[in-house]
């Protein structure tokens, strides 16, 4: 369903379950970085009506999802760590030229969120069907669902403001190049890394 072209390592979790407070804090920046997306797509695009009511019920989802992971923190007797540099991103993108139409400059923004998105979801996944720790399982098989509908949601408005086919085209492309990138992570106690 998500289009992947290259699946997590499942090596990656044993990565994960030998700091399980590393991977919570980079997750919590996750969900911060996500409504900050959201809010930057409702600055930059507010005359798409659509998007915007879309972006602010998501700006209180994601927010609400950075508390849920923060609470799990605090539960175990942690706190909050630093932001960590999210090589994925600022990999991904690279992908994309700079410059272009209004309209150019959000699909690209509406890809690119979809695809950490799409990520994200299938980390969640294994997650959720690996981890031993049995209450963060649960809990990141909640958060799936909710990724899928993010990278629905967002290929979804970039197919409809840009020409589908060109839309596509450059969804696939972008695809090819995540898989490439992805094939150099997942060596990091970290969502994307």
């Amino acid at each position: 369903m998500l289009g992947l072209k290259l699946p997590t390592d499942p090596r990656w979790v044993n990565i994960v379950e030998k700091n399980i407070e590393e991977i919570l804090t980079d997750h919590a920046f996750c969900e911060q970085k996500a409504t900050s997306t959201a809010i930057s797509l409702i600055v930059s695009f507010p005359e798409y009506t659509d998007l915007v009511q879309e972006m602010v019920a998501l700006v209180k989802e994601e927010i609400s999802h950075f508390k849920m992971v923060h609470d799990i923190i605090i539960k175990r007797g942690w706190t909050l760590g630093r932001d960590r540099r999210d090589d994925y991103v600022i990999q991904l993108l690279k992908f994309f030229p700079k410059g272009g139409s209004r309209t150019t400059q959000l699909i690209h923004r509406l890809l690119c969120a979809a695809l950490i998105e799409a990520r994200s979801c299938e980390r969640f996944r294994i997650l959720s069907e690996e981890l031993q720790d049995k209450e963060l399982a649960v809990f990141y098989r909640n958060l799936m669902v909710s990724e899928a509908n993010h990278y629905t949601m967002f290929l979804g408005f970039a197919r409809q403001y840009g020409n589908k086919e060109e839309v596509d085209t450059k969804w696939q492309q972008l695809l090819e190049y995540e898989g490439n990138l992805i094939s150099n992570l997942g060596t990091k106690e970290s969502i994307h890394g």
